[in-house]
């Protein structure tokens, strides 16, 4: 295959999937740029973020000064670890939101006392937009009529396809 061909392809290739919109996990860093330190409020910040399944939240600390615990509602009223179901101390922790139900964070060394908790209420997924399933007016019946899926399976099929011929 000529370079020219390949450069015209990769840029076909490239752009029909920058079409896509985006399907990735937000990552809620807690504190933003403060991250996970005393004297912070926290509930002012997490009332701030949206949350939803398949999201993470992420804790920057100290390594060594600061942990993270995961609480039921009574560990995080009363910044007690007892019966935690979780706890990280890396400095950088990911933490993936997996449920749709309300979260519990406290840092597990006494620093809960000074603010150091954070309560996050995740949400499921958004339902995607109703205009994306249309209904046949003309037909007797009411089921919905879904659209076909686009190019989607074109683009992946010509991506296989190149990266076959780049093998050669």
């Amino acid at each position: 295959m000529s370079s020219s061909l390949c450069l015209v392809f990769s840029v076909v290739l490239f752009s029909a999937l920058a079409t896509f919109p985006p399907c990735f996990a937000t990552d809620h860093i807690v504190g933003a740029n403060k991250g996970w330190n005393p004297g912070i409020n926290y509930t002012l910040w997490a009332n701030n973020h949206t949350f939803y399944v398949g999201d993470l939240i992420s804790f920057r600390y100290q390594k060594n000064q600061y942990n993270v615990f995961e609480v039921n509602q009574t560990g995080y009223d009363n910044c007690t670890t007892e019966g935690a179901v979780g706890n990280w101390s890396s400095g950088k922790d990911f933490i993936p939101l997996n449920k749709a139900m309300r979260y519990y964070f406290i840092c597990g060394n006494g620093q809960c006392f000074n603010g150091m908790k954070v309560s996050v209420l995740v949400h499921p997924l958004p339902s995607p937009p109703t205009s994306a399933i249309a209904t046949n007016h003309s037909s007797k019946s009411s089921a919905p009529v879904v659209p076909k899926p686009g190019f989607r399976p074109l683009v992946v099929s010509l991506a296989l396809i190149w990266f076959r011929f780049m093998e050669l």
